[in-house]
């Protein structure tokens, strides 16, 4: 009964998305799918995605604020201070006790915070090359063209 009414719902929704076919909802898999993939990858390292974004982008662009972080690694500012707190904790980021200039209290790793980067980064590494497997190199290259090619056509005013 629940499957005839489910069928009866997709058939009546004649202004729905094929979800099939929606790019969004192709895309939102796709997301679910491999955040789940390094979800399960840095849990025994007791990292989580957005720890590992966090520490990615200090490697990547040293001394970077809590607004900068929270913006590259798609959190608020407000989860990000959050998450920053731990990573200092546990000995991984300092930050100045006094802004170095203005408000900003830049943010830089440790040789720990260094250490499990370089760990994480690994355990990632495997989850994308996992996901490229079956995309040839050609392939890879056009699809990150055409999801720039989306991201730049959302952000378009």
């Amino acid at each position: 009964m629940a499957m005839l009414c489910q069928n009866i719902d997709m058939k009546q929704g004649g202004d729905g998305l094929d979800l099939d076919s929606s790019l969004g909802y192709l895309l939102k898999q796709a997301h679910s799918a491999l955040r789940a993939a390094m979800d399960a990858a840095l849990r025994p390292l007791g990292t989580t995605v957005p720890q590992y974004a966090c520490l990615e982008l200090l490697a990547q662009r040293p001394g970077l604020s809590n607004s900068d972080l929270a913006r590259g690694a798609f959190v608020t500012r407000q989860s990000m201070n959050v998450l920053l707190q731990a990573l200092e904790r546990d000995g991984l980021v300092s930050r100045p006790e006094r802004p170095v200039a203005g408000r900003t209290l830049p943010v830089e790793l440790t040789a720990a915070g260094l250490k499990q980067l370089h760990a994480a980064s690994s355990a990632v590494n495997s989850v994308e090359e996992k996901m490229r497997q079956g995309l040839d190199p050609n392939e890879q290259t056009q699809l990150r063209q055409l999801l720039a090619a989306c991201t730049t056509a959302l952000e378009k005013p």
